[in-house]
C-alpha cells in the first residue's frame, strides 16, 4: 500500500510538473536569426566616412575647405544635416563634453542650491576657475563658469552636487542615451582624456540642439564676462572663450574644446532669418576651429533649403519620467534594493514557482497519509 502511494505521489509530482511548464518541454529553442547590419543613426548615407553632400543641379556654393578629422552642419529647426565628414566616427571630444554635462544637469540641480566643493573637484588638473575645498559655491554661478571659462573643477563640483561623482555620471549618460547620441560615452564631466571617452560630431550636433531647447543653458552659454567669486578675499574674471559670440553675426553660442590628444573641438550655433544652424568639428589643429565653423555656418546659410539633406538629426527616445530638482541624492535603503534585486519575472520564475507549488502539495498529501497510517491500530 506505501508503494503504490508513492508512487502516486510520484506521478503527481511529474504531471503537475510537466503541466506548469510545457514550454520547456515542448520544444527546443529556435536557432538566432541573422541580425541585419544597424543603419547609422540619423541615416544610412550617415554611415560614410568622408565627405558627405549632395549638390543639387546647377550653380550651388561647393564646400569650404576644412581641416578636421570630422564635422557637421545641420539645421536646428528642421533637423536636416546639409553636409558632414565622418559624422559617426568616434573621436575625443575635450571640452566639447561640457555641452552634454550642463544639458543633462540643468535640469536635476536647483540652480540656487550652494554645493561645498570637494577635494577631488578642486585637484582636478588644470581646473581654471580655480575652486577651493570646503568653500561653497552657487549651482548657476558653476555652470556659468563651466560653459564660459570652461572650468574643469566647476564641471567636477556639479557632477558631485547630484549626491556623487558616479551618480553625476550615470546622468550623463543616460542623456547620451535618451538623444541616441549612442557614439558618446563619458567617463570625466569635464572632457579632459581618459580611456574609453569619446562621441562624434554628429552627437555633439543633438547635444547643441537640445541646449537650444533649454533657456538656463543658453543663458549661462551667452554669458560674455563677469566675475566668479573664489572666497570672501578673492574673485576671478569670467570671459566667454567661444570667440564666434564677439565676431559672428548671429551667433548664438557653442564651445570649444583642446587637449594634446583630441586636438581642437567646437560647437557652435548660429541664427539668420530664423534659421538656426548647428555647426561641430572634432581634431582639429589648434586655433583652427572657430574659423572653420564659420566657413561652414557660411556655406549652410547659403545653401540651407537647396541642398538634399544627407541625413537628419533624430529626435529624443520616448522621455524618462522628469526627474526631480535636487541638490542631493537619495540613496535607496538596503532592504529596498535586496526585494528588488530578488523579484524576478519571465517564464523560469513561472516554472519555478509552479513546480515549487507541486512539492509542497505532495509534501502535503504524505503528511496527511503519515498521519492516517499512525492513527490505525
Amino acid at each position: 500500500m506505501r508503494d503504490r502511494f508513492a508512487l502516486a505521489v510520484a506521478g503527481a509530482v511529474v504531471t503537475a510538473a510537466a503541466a506548469v511548464a510545457p514550454a520547456a518541454a515542448a520544444s527546443p529553442i529556435p536557432p538566432l536569426a541573422a541580425s541585419p547590419a544597424p543603419q547609422a543613426v540619423g541615416g544610412a548615407q550617415l554611415a560614410g566616412h568622408g565627405v558627405l553632400v549632395n549638390y543639387p543641379p546647377g550653380p550651388v556654393p561647393r564646400l569650404p575647405k576644412v581641416t578636421a578629422s570630422a564635422w557637421v552642419i545641420a539645421d536646428a529647426g528642421t533637423g536636416q544635416v546639409l553636409a558632414a565628414k565622418d559624422p559617426h566616427g568616434r573621436y575625443r571630444p575635450a571640452s566639447t563634453l561640457k555641452v552634454l554635462t550642463a544639458i543633462s544637469l540643468i535640469p536635476v540641480l536647483n540652480p540656487n542650491a550652494m554645493v561645498v566643493a570637494s577635494k577631488q573637484a578642486t585637484t582636478v588638473s588644470p581646473n581654471i576657475v580655480g575652486l577651493l575645498a570646503g568653500h561653497a559655491y552657487k549651482v548657476s554661478a558653476l555652470f556659468t563658469a563651466l560653459l564660459t571659462i570652461s572650468a574643469n573643477d566647476a564641471a567636477m563640483a556639479l557632477a558631485q552636487a547630484t549626491g556623487s561623482l558616479s551618480q553625476g555620471m550615470a546622468d550623463i549618460n543616460a542623456e547620451a542615451r535618451h538623444l541616441q547620441a549612442d557614439d558618446t560615452v563619458a567617463v570625466t564631466p569635464n572632457g579632459l582624456d581618459a580611456p574609453g571617452q569619446h562621441t562624434s560630431a554628429y552627437d555633439l550636433a543633438l547635444f547643441a540642439r537640445q541646449g537650444l531647447r533649454i533657456p538656463a543653458f543658453l543663458r549661462y552659454d551667452q554669458t560674455t564676462g563677469g566675475l566668479f567669486r573664489i572666497s570672501q578675499k578673492k574673485s576671478v574674471g569670467l570671459w566667454n572663450q567661444n570667440t564666434l559670440l564677439a565676431t559672428y553675426p548671429g551667433a548664438i553660442g557653442g564651445k570649444i574644446g583642446w587637449t594634446s590628444a583630441a586636438g581642437a573641438t567646437y560647437v557652435g550655433m548660429a541664427r539668420r532669418h530664423g534659421v538656426t544652424l548647428i555647426v561641430t568639428l572634432l581634431h582639429c589643429p589648434a586655433l583652427t576651429e572657430i574659423n572653420a565653423g564659420k566657413s561652414l555656418l557660411n556655406w549652410g546659410f547659403a545653401v540651407d533649403g537647396k541642398v538634399r539633406p544627407v541625413g537628419t538629426l533624430v529626435g529624443a527616445r520616448q522621455p524618462p519620467r522628469p526627474a526631480p530638482i535636487r541638490s542631493a541624492s537619495t540613496a535607496p535603503k538596503a532592504d529596498q534594493v535586496n526585494r528588488a534585486q530578488s523579484v524576478g519575472s519571465g517564464p523560469s520564475v513561472v516554472v519555478a514557482a509552479g513546480f515549487s507549488g507541486v512539492v509542497l502539495l505532495a509534501a502535503g498529501i504524505g503528511v496527511v497519509y503519515s498521519r492516517r497510517q499512525r492513527a490505525r491500530p
